[in-house]
């Protein structure tokens, strides 16, 4: 998941070890209402890309929707380590499984109705399925593995044949090619969430979202500036169906809005006339608000990997000595005095606090030295690049950063910044031309190393549009190894260290530039209960723990 955004549960303890960051926090801190009501402001840096459970997949878009488009399966309300569990939501349970992992039965809960009191069917999760393909969603590639789903997005069959449902009974069956260690988790990603059967097969809904089925709905979307989340009225049918592990609203209305300034988000919040902000507290007021609100801020631990992606299709960067001479070139230490000091340097794919992460290095550096000696040895034809970044403060400066440093290597280097709230939808459309390099980052979708392999690196995942595979890699021998590994379990014996053999194996074709894992921030207002406000190792920051003191 792009920011702009798990047999598998990580071990906290690994990542926080990671970032120094002293504990989890309590283990009863967890979502679920009964809080006091009443409204709250939340400023977000750049708008969340779609409001459509089908279609979002950035940070900022799954935080929001999380609580609006409740899925089969959820993960639990709480921080840490627990809040990777996969727990029963709309469905009664989780799924029975067949002995060959390949047939999956769920039953609907009974009488639950969407916002707008139609009521939820079994259906509405096929629907759910076939709208991904319709819509070249970058979710649909976990999907593939549902029988004829394949068959559905080429247009040879009318329905998604390994899915079938029954509306008066609301069994659910669905039926894989081939054994998956990830669908459960799958299950419990928005992408799968049932909708209404009316909401537009192959349109973006994002102004027009679908009645909800979480504790929120949204009733005012202006994108890209602001929206408006309130009660869902309908969600007591949710829970009077039994859903218990999803939880209830602590507040009536949240307000987001979309301010550029991060800094004056801080001041915002200081003042108490915004009461969260979305975003980590910039560099230049973190060592502030840290000395002067440790009340209402604190650090958070975070799943995720930063990285420069390179389009290997086109030159210069089909020539693997030019991307790994970006590799030596990049000083993770430069980039991190942009976060402030909260970034982890890196040079691999998985991130700290991931299964299959095995720290290693196999650029060492910055050696520019090296760097200028491969290109010069590629000697490549083409040396004019575009560089991509978005305008937010520090993407930006990652982006100008990046810039300098190809200018240094002797390319002709421009760079390209647009807005945060259209950036991913751009760069992963193949018609934008002249996506050469730039800016990405990807935070885990769930706690599996399949989420950071398929949607970025799969030969599969280079779409026409919404695409996550920015560098276009499409390695054969690690597509079948990536296909392999998901059909077993995370841990059975020596699965976690193929997975770790396979990072390097990308990386030694240098398909990213990775630099860091970030850190990130909660910050309040003194109106807001801080000490049940949690941050989501999946999802950020639980929007259900928001409540007023």
């Amino acid at each position: 998941m792009h920011i702009f955004r798990r047999a598998l549960i990580i071990a906290c303890v690994a990542s926080l070890a990671a970032f120094g960051v002293a504990a989890c926090g309590s283990d009863d801190s967890s979502g679920g209402g009964g809080g006091s009501g009443g409204d709250i402001t939340v400023n977000a840096t750049s708008f969340p890309d779609y409001i459509d459970p089908q279609l979002s997949y950035t940070v900022e878009g799954w935080e929001v929707l999380w609580n609006v488009y409740t899925p089969l399966l959820t993960y639990r309300h709480a921080r840490g380590k627990e809040g990777t569990e996969v727990v029963p939501a709309l469905a009664e349970a989780l799924p029975d499984i067949s002995p060959d992992g390949k047939t999956y039965k769920l039953k609907l809960r009974p009488n639950m109705k969407y916002s707008d009191g139609t009521p939820i069917k079994a259906s509405d999760f096929t629907y759910a399925i076939q709208r991904l393909f319709k819509t070249d969603s970058g979710g649909s590639v976990f999907y593939n593995v549902i029988a004829g789903a394949t068959e559905y997005a080429d247009g040879a069959a009318d329905t998604i044949t390994g899915i079938t449902t029954d509306d008066g009974t609301g069994d659910i069956t669905i039926q894989l090619t081939e054994p998956n260690g990830t669908f459960d988790n799958l299950l419990g990603l928005m992408f799968a969430a049932p909708i209404p059967q009316s909401t537009p097969l192959d349109a973006d809904a994002t102004n027009n979202p679908p009645p909800a089925s979480g504790p929120f709905m949204f009733t005012t979307v202006d994108a890209p500036r602001t929206l408006t989340m309130e009660r869902n009225p309908q969600f007591q049918t949710v829970k009077d169906a039994g859903a218990d592990e999803v939880a209830d609203a602590g507040v009536d209305k949240i307000t987001l809005i979309e301010n550029k300034n991060q800094s004056a988000q801080v001041t915002d919040i200081m003042q108490n006339k915004v009461d969260f902000m979305m975003d980590p507290v910039p560099s230049d007021r973190l060592q502030e608000v840290k000395s002067r609100y440790s009340d209402r801020f604190r650090m958070e631990d975070s799943i995720n990997t930063y990285y420069m992606f390179m389009n290997t299709e086109r030159a210069p960067f089909n020539d693997v000595r030019v991307r790994q001479a970006i590799n030596y070139a990049i000083d993770p230490e430069a980039l991190n005095r942009i976060f402030g000091g909260r970034l982890h340097p890196t040079q691999q794919v998985l991130p700290p606090g991931m299964p299959g992460y095995q720290e290693y290095k196999l650029y060492p550096g910055p050696d520019m030295d090296k760097a200028r000696a491969l290109i010069a040895e590629a000697n490549p034809a083409d040396r004019d690049i575009t560089v991509w970044t978005d305008d937010e403060p520090d993407r930006k400066r990652i982006g100008e950063y990046y810039h300098d440093l190809l200018t240094q290597l002797g390319f002709n280097a421009t760079l390209k910044v647009i807005a945060g709230d259209v950036y991913w939808t751009t760069v992963g459309n193949q018609s934008t031309p002249d996506v050469d390099t730039g800016f990405a980052d990807w935070f885990q979708d769930f706690p599996h190393p399949d989420d950071f392999f398929r949607p970025l690196l799969h030969g599969d995942s280079i779409l026409p549009t919404n695409g996550n595979n920015l560098s276009r890699a499409n390695i054969a021998e690690n597509n079948a190894k990536m296909d392999e590994l998901v059909t077993k379990q995370i841990t059975d014996e020596g699965v976690e260290q193929q997975y770790a053999d396979l990072d390097r194996a990308y990386m030694e074709q240098a398909v990213w530039a990775p630099y860091g894992n970030e850190q990130f921030t909660t910050f309040l207002s003194e109106r807001m209960d801080f000490d049940k406000s949690y941050h989501h190792l999946l999802f950020k920051q639980d929007f259900t723990s928001f409540a007023l003191k």
